[in-house]
């Protein structure tokens, strides 16, 4: 048995909308989808938007920041995976390359240091190849750039 999809209005959607980026900073993507979702019509998610830009409860600038920050302090990413990230939800490259911008050479350098030399300490008694292998794809994975990640696997390997 399909129940039917719940109804909204433009306004209960707007304050729905208001909550949902109030509680956390959300891309124009994120916003539009979840619209969407609510079964809205384009000319409706277009005003709800639109009003959402204009009282600044939706800024592209903020969220590629924030999550730039995030990204990066919590979960380690490296640019290369923070920005494809970033691509997916259709953030432009200006604002992109802005978002960016935050890291320092010096913070980022440290946070792939620690990363690499705490990934290390598990790798155990495998041989040397395999630890570097291992290493590489991993920071790889976690989107470091393949410059930095084989001059570090070569600092702490060889």
């Amino acid at each position: 048995m399909n129940l039917p999809k719940k109804t909204y209005t433009v306004k209960d959607a707007l304050k729905k909308m208001g909550h949902y980026c109030a509680y956390q900073d959300r891309c124009h993507k994120e916003v539009r989808d979840k619209l969407k979702e609510m079964n809205m019509i384009p000319e409706a998610i277009d005003h709800i938007v639109a009003y959402l830009i204009e009282h600044d409860f939706l800024n592209e600038q903020r969220f590629a920041e924030s999550f730039v920050r995030g990204k990066f302090r919590i979960k380690k990413w490296g640019r290369i995976r923070i920005a494809s990230e970033l691509k997916r939800r259709d953030i432009s490259p200006y604002i992109l390359k802005k978002a960016l911008e935050q890291l320092t050479v010096q913070e980022y350098l440290e946070t792939l240091d620690q990363l690499a030399r705490k990934r290390l300490e598990t790798l155990g008694s495998l041989s040397k190849l395999e630890k570097k292998r291992k290493l590489s794809s991993y920071l790889l994975y976690r989107g470091w750039e393949n410059h930095l990640v084989n001059d570090k696997s070569r600092e702490l390997l060889d």
